[in-house]
This record gives C-alpha cells, sequence and structure tokens, in this order.
C-alpha cells in the first residue's frame, strides 16, 4: 500500500445557529414536535416567496473571515434542481458560480509522537464556503416514509476543502479544528448527532508521485469525526486492492456502513450540470461593504491556535495543559478567571483545572461529565488554593484531598485545611525528630543516597511526609536531611 498515495477533500454541512430560517421567518430549532416549525415558504406553498436572512449571511462572511478567506464584494443565489421527497420545492436556493467565500485555509494540528509532545501544524487548503438552505428529514419505517419538514430552510453553510490531505488522520484533525473554531465564534453548536455538522468525503487514490487525480468516490453517512477516519481507513484499502487487482474505479458515491465497517454503492456520482443552476429569479444579488466586513472582523473572539500559542508562551503552560483548555472554551474562560485572581502561578493553576477538575468531573459519571456549569468549586477558590500552595502553608500531597472536598462542598480551601489539620507545622523540632527517625528506619536509602544517588533521598521525605500526615514542609524536611545526610 506504501505504493499508493490517497487524496482527500472534504465538503462539510454546518448548520447556522440563527433564530429563524435562511428565507423566512419561521423558527429555527431543534427538538421540536414534527413539522411545527413551517410556514408557506418552507412547505414552497404557491405564490410563498423568500426574503434572506442578514443573520445568515453575517455569520457565513464571519467564517470566511476566520479562515482567511476572500469576501465576495457581491454575491448572488441559485437554484439547485434535484427532486427529493424532503425538498418541498423541488430544488434547493445555493450558491454556485459566485459563493460568499473564496479560498482561505484551515489550520491543522497534527498528532504527536507521543501524548505529552505537540504535534506539526499546518493549514489545509479551503476552494469555497457557500451559504444555502437546508432539507426536511425523512425516515423510513419500513415500506413507509415520514417527513419532518422543521429542518428545511434552516441556514446551511458548505465548507468545500481542496484536495489536500492524505491521510485519515489529516482528515480527522481537519474536521476537529474546523468544528473547535466554529464553536468559539458561536457560528454552531456543531452537534453531530443533530445533524448540525456533516460531513461528505471525496477520495481517490494514485501511484506515489504521480501528480494527476485519480477517480475519486464520494462517500457518505458518516455520522461522526471518528466515523469519518474509520471510513476513510476502509475506502483507501478498498480503493488500493481494486488497482492492484489491475481494475478500474467508477466515480460513485458509496455509503458507510459503521455497523458492519464497509463501504457499499449507492448511485453514479452527479456533475454540476445534472442540478441545472440557474439565478433565482426571486431573490436579488448580496453586496458586502467593506465597512460591514470590518465590523464583523471586530466580533471575532481569540481563536484556539492563537489561545494556544499565547498560553504557552506568555503564561508559560505546557502542552500538556494546553491541549485540554485550548479545544473547551468554556475551561479555557473557567481558567483565566483563576489566573486573573493569581496571575503568579499560572502553570500551577491550569494543572488544576486540566487534570484534577477533569477528573473529578468525570468520577461517577457513566457517560461524559458533569456541566461546568454545575460545578460547585469556583475558579477564584482553586486560585486562593494554588497561593496557598505556593507559601508553603499546605502540602501537594494533602492539597489533593483538599481540592477533592472544594469540589464536593464548595467550600474554601483555608476552612478544610483548617478543619482537616492539613496545615504545615512551623514546629521544626517535631519535623527533625521525624526526619532522624526516617535516616534511622531507611538505611538502604541512606546508603544509596551517600553513594550519589540523588533520589533516594525521597525515600525518607516520604516517610517523614506520612507520618505528620502531610503537616511537615516538604521543604524544611529537604534542609534537614540535607544537612544530617552530609
Amino acid at each position: 500500500m506504501s505504493n499508493y498515495e490517497a487524496v482527500i477533500g472534504l465538503e462539510v454541512h454546518v448548520e447556522l445557529k440563527t433564530n429563524s430560517k435562511m428565507f423566512t421567518r419561521a423558527a429555527n430549532a431543534y427538538g421540536m414536535p414534527v413539522n411545527t416549525l413551517t410556514n408557506p415558504v418552507v412547505l414552497a406553498l404557491p405564490g410563498a416567496l423568500p426574503v434572506m436572512n442578514r443573520e445568515a449571511i453575517e455569520k457565513c462572511v464571519k467564517v470566511g473571515l476566520i479562515f482567511g478567506c476572500q469576501i465576495a464584494e457581491v454575491c448572488k443565489w441559485d437554484r439547485k434542481n434535484y427532486f427529493y421527497p424532503d425538498l418541498p420545492k423541488a430544488y434547493q436556493i445555493s450558491q454556485y458560480d459566485k459563493p460568499l467565500c473564496l479560498g482561505g485555509g484551515v489550520e491543522i494540528e497534527m498528532p504527536g509522537p507521543a501524548r505529552n509532545i505537540q504535534g506539526a501544524h499546518r493549514v489545509v487548503a479551503l476552494t469555497r464556503i457557500h451559504l444555502e438552505e437546508d432539507v426536511g428529514k425523512s425516515t423510513h419505517i419500513g415500506a413507509e416514509s415520514l417527513i419532518d419538514f422543521n429542518r428545511a430552510g434552516v441556514p446551511l453553510i458548505e465548507i468545500v476543502s481542496e484536495p489536500d490531505m492524505h491521510s485519515p488522520e489529516e482528515a480527522f484533525a481537519y474536521l476537529t479544528a474546523l468544528r473547535m473554531h466554529l464553536l468559539y465564534a458561536g457560528i454552531s453548536d456543531c452537534d453531530m448527532e443533530k445533524g448540525q455538522l456533516r460531513c461528505d468525503a471525496n477520495i481517490s487514490v494514485r501511484p506515489v508521485g504521480e501528480t494527476k487525480l485519480g477517480t475519486k468516490v464520494e462517500l457518505k453517512n458518516l455520522n461522526s469525526i471518528t466515523g469519518v477516519k474509520n471510513g476513510l481507513e476502509y475506502e483507501i484499502k478498498r480503493q488500493i486492492q481494486a488497482k492492484e487487482r489491475g481494475e478500474s474505479i467508477p466515480q460513485e458515491t458509496r455509503r458507510w456502513d459503521a455497523s458492519k465497517g464497509v463501504t457499499f454503492s449507492m448511485r453514479s456520482k452527479e456533475q454540476a450540470h445534472d442540478y441545472r443552476y440557474f439565478p433565482d429569479p426571486d431573490l436579488m444579488p448580496v453586496r458586502i461593504p467593506a465597512e460591514v466586513k470590518n465590523r464583523l472582523a471586530t466580533q471575532i473572539p481569540e481563536m484556539p491556535w492563537k489561545k494556544q500559542e499565547r498560553y504557552q508562551k506568555e503564561l508559560g503552560l505546557p502542552y500538556t495543559q494546553t491541549a485540554v483548555l485550548v479545544p473547551d472554551q468554556e475551561l479555557c474562560a473557567y481558567f483565566e478567571k483563576a489566573v486573573a485572581v493569581y496571575p503568579k502561578n499560572p502553570k500551577g493553576i491550569g494543572n488544576f483545572v486540566a487534570n484534577d477538575l477533569l477528573r473529578e468531573r468525570s468520577a461517577g459519571v457513566s457517560d461524559g461529565m458533569i456541566l461546568l456549569s454545575e460545578v460547585k468549586i469556583t475558579p477564584e477558590a482553586i486560585a486562593d488554593l494554588v497561593k496557598i500552595i505556593d507559601v508553603g502553608a499546605v502540602s501537594s500531597q494533602n492539597a489533593k484531598a483538599v481540592f477533592t472536598e472544594m469540589f464536593q462542598t464548595g467550600a474554601s480551601p483555608a476552612s478544610i485545611i483548617e478543619a482537616r489539620g492539613f496545615k504545615v507545622s512551623t514546629d521544626t523540632g517535631a519535623v527533625e525528630k521525624l526526619v532522624r527517625e526516617s535516616i534511622e528506619k531507611n538505611p538502604e536509602a541512606v546508603a544509596q543516597y551517600k553513594a550519589g544517588k540523588q533520589g533516594a533521598i525521597n525515600v525518607m521525605k516520604g516517610y517523614v511526609m506520612k507520618q505528620s500526615k502531610g503537616s511537615a514542609s516538604p521543604a524544611v524536611i529537604d534542609e534537614l536531611l540535607k544537612k544530617l545526610l552530609s
């Protein structure tokens, strides 16, 4: 298989988070009773005319700005003609030759050689981003098909990449980065289970060194980012094996069956002329003035990779922490609130937020984790705990137990430390007594330390911490051990 190279391009449909649908004031919502979000425009009744949704247009422009696209000064609407029972008009209002956004790219992060090492970043080129309307949803029960038009007319952007990826891992990284950026900007909730983000993959294979593209196959029914990766892995192997047998690969649309782990043919692939595009006579072209683009640009928050770079360079956070924090915008805001209270140790705060907090949120939860909004421990309390650790008033060992109790009760770290007797003792005489006892009871560690094995001192330190129940100062223990062992 190393003699062949995969070429992958993705078409991603994203439902926009707007109050109303693309060409009507009918509400844009999820989970409502079937066929309740309809009106004459949605159902394409005679005489019903479309009216453009300004919010949807502006959100599409924002996406283009995020990914460095060229925003068209003028774009227009086209009718894409095809018949499906869940498409009431028998055509879809879309954009063909004058889309809203052209070019651009999505920066991705590839997996590193190890879990704690950051992978390389690169940009996957985009072809275009255009705006259109979604269709209804068909449910097939036996020989019957039921149609829900609640989704029909929902604003939809299609983000089309260049054939610029060459592995399922790159496609996975691309979709992960794309979703993360859209969530940050409030463009969409991007819930694939709700159909808010859907992906079709175009894939072909060619001999290594060949520049001409092979015959592409479109892959559908990819219902998760992991599903995209799995479907691509299977399809790459299938196409390579067909090539090695001397078979030609027809241009077609194939469906991914996740339960069986295989793809199967659905239909021959349509060409652009099959859709008989022509300008929609009921909608005027849209002009996007420079002042509108400038205004929308000011509304875009700090994006994930910029945040990651800032955390690492300005706050000194390691990749192990930024890899957890950055994908979750809400968690980042929580972390930054704590840092604002105690800016002297962002790394210490990051350790509690990225590790201990996530561990406690997942503990005892069978699926997922407790929502951050339901967590009792506040960012300010975490900042206070880190400050207490830094001044040496509680040991790191006991601080873990304090954090767990803070999470469970919402109590302040100072009150828990006081109630449980965790406050570090300032009685050096009592600590010295325990240090001498540790030296006496750990002769092997003493011998190893004197022989040059510096790490052996931790055995003796551990004994003192255990006997003092974490109340002895680690710094004092360390100082006394080195003094008495010299």
